[in-house]
């Protein structure tokens, strides 16, 4: 499980069923919402789902909104992370959102721990990925489900937006190419 705070100094003791995710040959990556190294992030891990990919979450007021409430968008960035992620562990690229559509059936409060299982549908036309996400609570309810669909993209291709060395960019390739993590459809292999 990771626990998620901004006091955080260090992340969540390693858990053997942890998935590395590509992003990690880069020594300080700042994802907002998996790197380590970003101490005003989620600092999400992921573990691998029967359909998918799942991180396991627990936030502070640090993220809160309205008292005790998580704020609303985090839910959507938290669907997004876990998402994505699974892309990139399963088809070994990486890809942009280019939709994100979610529900909220309930609020998410803090300092409960919540989970997010993600999982990959069909390629759908011109390449595009799509996948759904749902927040989970303690007692396996749906507090919020999440659909996007994402374009797979090459890392040469998008080179001028990326703020990467060019070794960073060759190393980061190579993670992609050699991350085994799951299978193609998204099932632990």
């Amino acid at each position: 499980m990771t626990a998620l705070s901004s006091d955080a100094a260090t992340p969540p003791p390693a858990d053997p069923e942890v998935v590395r995710v590509p992003w990690s040959v880069i020594p300080d990556y700042h994802c907002f919402g998996c790197s380590p190294h970003n101490v005003s992030g989620l600092r999400l891990t992921f573990t691998p789902h029967g359909d998918g990919l799942q991180a396991r979450f627990r936030l502070d007021r640090a993220f809160e909104s309205y008292p005790g409430i998580v704020h609303g968008g985090l839910t959507g960035v938290i669907c997004d992370e876990v998402m994505g992620n699974l892309i990139v562990l399963a088809r070994h690229v990486p890809a942009f959102t280019v939709s994100q559509r979610t529900r909220f059936l309930t609020p998410l409060l803090i300092d409960r721990e919540y989970r997010c299982v993600a999982q990959l549908s069909e390629t759908g036309s011109g390449g595009l990925i799509q996948a759904t996400a749902e927040i989970r609570d303690a007692d396996d309810a749906v507090c919020a489900a999440s659909a996007a669909t994402y374009r797979p993209f090459a890392l040469e291709s998008v080179r001028h937006q990326l703020s990467l060395r060019d070794d960073e960019v060759a190393l980061l390739a190579q993670a992609l190419t050699t991350a085994t993590a799951l299978s193609p459809n998204g099932v632990p292999s």
